[in-house]
């Protein structure tokens, strides 16, 4: 059997962060979203968006908690109802991260293109790489679990590549909040709370992409004393 405990052991420093990334995620839009602005998440959004000329860029309300999203396809930025139509430090900070993305894309950000384009293979990476890779252990075929995890190398690709991506969503979207007096400075300390957090949770993301790569990797490569 190639799966055993020691998997675990192998990525707890991810899901200990993943957890704690989470709460704080939690924790801080709940203080923030009780912090009054004077806009409205779509709002901020909008001005944000026609100020610097992406005015194609629509906002429409999506369902969900913490559901919002840019889609680079459809030009459009989702925002869930908390962020769409709440006048809240949290609503306006988590819809100016989203409208950071729809920043970069209209101006042609480099690392936000790479994302784009790699979510195809590491979808694919995600929801098959780790199955081939069984299916070369059961099979003691080495090669096909090499390529399992080639294929799983996928999502590991996209994580490194969308956590700096996110992490520029953000630094736009606090120079905008400033910039455009949406949001005082002295305000900030919130909304970068917020932002803040949700980092983290790309951090774990990507931490955790990393080690479970080199956890299979490394039983291929004897580092497992299992019976296999």
């Amino acid at each position: 059997m190639f799966f055993d405990p020691m998997y675990f052991v192998a990525i707890a420093p991810a899901l200990l962060l993943a957890g704690w990334a989470q709460w704080r995620v939690h924790a801080s839009f709940a203080a923030a979203s009780r912090e009054p602005a004077p806009l409205t998440g779509a709002a901020a959004a909008r001005h944000i968006l026609d100020s610097a000329g992406a005015t194609e860029v629509e906002i429409e309300a999506t369902p969900g908690t913490l559901s919002d999203h840019y889609d680079p396809q459809a030009k459009v930025l989702r925002l869930s109802p908390e962020v769409y139509g709440r006048k809240s430090l949290a609503a306006v900070g988590i819809a100016a991260h989203e409208a950071g993305h729809a920043l970069q894309d209209a101006h042609g950000y480099s690392l936000m293109a790479v994302r784009n384009a790699a979510v195809g293979v590491a979808n694919f990476g995600s929801n098959f790489g780790l199955l081939v890779f069984i299916a070369g252990v059961a099979l003691a075929m080495q090669s096909v679990a090499w390529a399992g995890l080639a294929l799983f190398g996928a999502v590991v690709f996209f994580q490194v590549v969308n956590l700096p991506v996110e992490i520029d969503a953000s630094n736009r979207a606090k120079a905008q909040l400033v910039a455009l007096g949406i949001v005082p400075a002295a305000d900030m300390p919130a909304v970068n709370r917020v932002l803040n957090a949700a980092a983290w949770t790309y951090v774990a993301a990507t931490l955790q992409s990393v080690l479970t790569l080199l956890y299979y990797a490394s039983y291929l490569n004897g580092g497992s004393s299992d019976d296999r």
